[in-house]
């Protein structure tokens, strides 16, 4: 799966509309909705790039994305943050603390799929 996508979203319907964009567009996606499981799941999986929530109901995106970038596996990962704390403080924080980008939500469902691809560098 070391092209695919994973989507970490705990919310069913958002997490559907962004798996169902990016299907669409010929993209592989494996998602989850908690950090637990897609934390279990990346320690034995490479993904292309991690598209995650900040407020996921087990564990802050700020913290998963620390345990993420532990892995062996995951150290040079593109992870995309998915948040409605969209403030441009809020922004420069998540990129401190080691997202590659930020995205605010709700998202663009008509450049959402173009973002992602530039953003993971997938033509």
């Amino acid at each position: 799966m070391e092209n695919a996508i994973c989507v970490i979203e705990d919310n069913i319907p958002i997490r559907k509309l962004y798996v169902t964009l990016l299907k669409k567009a010929g993209l592989n996606v494996i998602d989850f909705g908690d950090g637990t499981s897609a934390l279990n799941w990346l320690k034995i999986n490479k993904v292309k790039g991690i598209i995650m929530d900040i407020l996921l109901p087990d564990i802050n995106g700020n913290d998963l994305i620390k345990q993420v970038k532990a892995l062996d596996n995951h150290k040079d990962s593109i992870i995309c943050a998915i948040t409605g704390f969209a403030q441009e403080q809020d922004k420069d924080k998540f990129l401190k603390d080691g997202f590659n980008f930020c995205l605010s939500k709700p998202i663009n469902t008509a450049t959402f799929v173009s973002e992602i691809k530039s953003m993971f560098n997938l033509g």
